[in-house]
């Protein structure tokens, strides 16, 4: 189950074909960091590693994995060792080491540095929607988002996506419901937000585990704050924290849900899997139609 969900609106849905997009996956599969590289990006399979495929088809939805490796060099570490050859060198010439040549020394010790230096893998997880014409993807920052992207586009020569595009501004409308108490059918406020002084963006509120009807938050929305993060409820099924940018954060999935995924006679791992997405992606599918009914994100590129 996804923690977060960056949304992508698919420009050309039609064209994402499942047998298609395995057979170049491939091409970017994942390989561990040389020794010489800072990082590796690339794809891995789903379903975990005693899969081959590198991509997971199911209700009209497709699963991807990616994952980067990095090699931790900290740079006070390197700071110390290049000091260190730098006092070395002017000790031995008696001459002071210019800028540019401390910055070839710098580039030295990296590479001699590299080989020795630990790693550190981290996986992305998303699913294309061609139905509905939606990308999500597992990220908590814009960055990490991007970077699948990235690779997604890179493996297939092209990619068209863009962030959802609000006809109706979520800043307005989150701040007309905490104001108001007034929601959509089936969305309920939740205990946390985030306000904001349009007027000075580090004039920043957070409140959590906090009835967001008390008069503390009322008193900040007459100052004019803005809410720009909100925990909501959606139908009993979806908790989720909503951003201005309408990405969804600290998705947690009611209990009746995850219980139908993880059924005591699914033993095989894949199987879990594949059961948890299903759930997961016809769920999300859901919340994001009815999301674009509310700020009118469905219009043309």
């Amino acid at each position: 189950m996804f923690k977060n969900a960056r949304l992508y609106r698919l420009e050309e849905p039609s064209t994402i074909v499942a047998d298609e997009l395995e057979q170049r996956l491939p091409e970017r599969r994942f390989h561990p960091c040389g020794s010489l590289q800072t990082a590796s990006l690339g794809w891995q399979p789903p379903l975990g590693e005693q899969t081959q495929a590198l991509s997971h088809a199911g209700n009209g939805c497709i699963a991807l994995c990616a994952r980067r490796q990095e090699r931790l060099l900290p740079s006070t570490v390197v700071g110390e060792a290049l000091d260190e050859r730098v006092a070395e060198l002017e000790d031995r010439e008696a001459r002071t080491v210019g800028r540019r040549e401390r910055r070839q020394l710098r580039e030295e010790v990296v590479l001699d540095m590299l080989p020795r230096a630990f790693t550190r893998s981290r996986q992305l997880h998303a699913y294309l929607d061609p139905v509905a014409g939606w990308m999500v993807v597992d990220a908590a920052s814009e960055k990490g988002a991007e970077e699948l992207v990235g690779l997604l586009r890179e493996t297939l020569g092209s990619f068209r996506v863009r962030p959802p595009r609000p006809r109706n501004a979520p800043v307005a409308l989150m701040t007309r419901w905490v104001a108001s108490g007034a929601l959509p059918d089936g969305l309920e406020l939740g205990d946390a937000c985030e306000l904001r002084d349009p007027r000075d963006e580090r004039a920043l509120v957070r409140c959590s585990g906090q009835d967001l009807g008390a008069e503390e938050i009322a008193t900040h929305l007459r100052a004019g704050k803005e809410v720009v993060k909100l925990a909501l409820r959606w139908r009993e099924q979806l908790e989720f924290l909503l951003q201005e940018d309408l990405s969804l954060r600290r998705l947690r999935f009611a209990d009746a849900l995850l219980d139908a995924a993880l059924e005591s006679d699914i033993e095989d791992e894949a199987a879990r899997f594949d059961a948890e997405f299903a759930i997961m992606a016809l769920q999300l599918r859901e919340l994001i139609g009815y999301l674009e009914g509310i700020f009118e994100m469905a219009g043309e590129a």
